[in-house]
């Protein structure tokens, strides 16, 4: 049963990806109310309430579902416990199961290898003999991530032999971790899949996105792949989301390989930083497709209706010498500014983005590029 506009959307996490699904619902005519351990996260000035309780206040989440017609999230590391207590009074989209399934590294790269989906090499370690095991057996560089929590690069080494393993172990802090061979890369994309009950689904074009230190610097929609390797990262991607019963929205993060093979990275139950060029680029964006899909409402088009391209704002722009000069970025033909109403700036911590569109996704990447250059002067 579609839950109409005038109700209430109950948001897990009160970062920049909540405080844009509240901006979309409240567009749509619906109310939010957002859980998030700091009291002026970013959501907070645009959500029509405020829980704020750390992540472990299991009555914390039983109020905001309490007060909810339907909860979602925009972080996906979140006790187990606490999203089972968000679900007593009101449904969780994605569901339990889906959360299950991807908040543990692990668990995802057993549940996505048994499913036959294409993956790099990898090992799972559970302790630190397991891990010197792993490294030894794959016998290349590898990246050792830990199986639970990190985000942008975060909760993760690059261990090039045994010899680092002790470190690595250390500073993952000596828990269960996923141990995979380096690749070589020809590109990272990522496809956005959004599906609703019943089954019906729609997805992006996918988005080719540069990163660096894990942490996404640009990304371009559409991205410009050969049409056959579009056509299989959407269905791979759609093949996943059907398979986990998916409702809601699925990121699904790939590598391209210099032989050209496609594997799949990870999974992100939740809009993406590589799809915020949709609010440039597409009728639909990711986060009115997300109210649509767990509101149960007709999902939106997907086209492309003008290549766009975003570039992130990251802490450093605010703690270089000189201030951001913005009105220079919004000289640049189409660029346009979104900042998350941030507090503190850190090193690697996104503030914000850039925007721009382009007749081709190559000129909106130009045009944020060069934006991004002004902004800094």
């Amino acid at each position: 049963m579609a839950i109409m506009p005038g109700s209430t959307i109950g948001i897990l996490g009160g970062g920049q990806l909540g405080r844009m699904v509240a901006l979309a619902a409240r567009s749509m005519g619906y109310r939010s109310v957002c859980l998030d351990p700091n009291p002026l996260c970013s959501a907070g000035p645009v959500v029509n309430h405020l829980i704020t309780a750390p992540w472990e206040k299991k009555d914390a989440f039983v109020e905001l579902s309490g007060g909810s017609d339907v909860v979602t999230l925009e972080i996906e590391n979140i006790p187990f416990v606490s999203l089972a207590a968000a679900s007593q009074h009101a449904p969780l989209r994605p569901r339990m199961g889906v959360m299950h399934i991807i908040q543990d590294r692990a668990r995802q790269k057993v549940w996505l290898s048994a499913g036959g989906y294409p993956l790099g090499e990898y090992q799972v370690a559970n302790s630190l003999a397991e891990l010197k095991a792993a490294l030894r057996g794959i016998n290349e560089d590898c990246y050792v991530k830990a199986s639970s929590g990190g985000y942008d690069g975060r909760g993760q080494i690059h261990v090039k032999d045994e010899t680092g393993a002790a470190h690595a172990w250390e500073y993952l802090g000596s828990k269960t971790c996923v141990v995979e061979k380096a690749l070589d890369l020809q590109a990272e994309i990522s496809i956005m899949v959004a599906r609703r009950e019943g089954g019906e689904c729609v997805i992006y074009p996918p988005s080719v996105n540069q990163h660096e230190n894990g942490i996404l610097v640009w990304s371009t929609l559409p991205g410009e792949l050969e049409p056959a390797l579009t056509a299989d990262a959407v269905k791979i991607a759609s093949a996943i989301a059907a398979a986990l019963g998916l409702v809601g929205l699925l990121a699904v993060e790939m590598f391209v390989l210099q032989d050209g093979r496609l594997l799949v990275n990870e999974l992100a139950p939740r809009p993406h930083n590589s799809f915020h060029s949709t609010e440039r680029g597409c009728p639909t964006s990711q986060f009115e497709q997300l109210v649509r899909a767990i509101c149960d409402l007709p999902l939106g088009s997907v086209e492309i209706t003008k290549p766009a391209a975003i570039a992130n704002l990251l802490g450093e722009v605010w703690l270089s010498p000189n201030l951001p000069n913005f009105e220079a970025a919004l000289q640049v033909p189409t660029v346009r500014l979104h900042l998350y109403e941030k507090q503190t700036p850190r090193p690697g911590r996104k503030m914000g983005h850039l925007s721009a569109t382009g007749e081709t996704a190559q000129q909106a990447l130009e045009r944020v590029r060069k934006a991004l250059v002004m902004l800094n002067r």
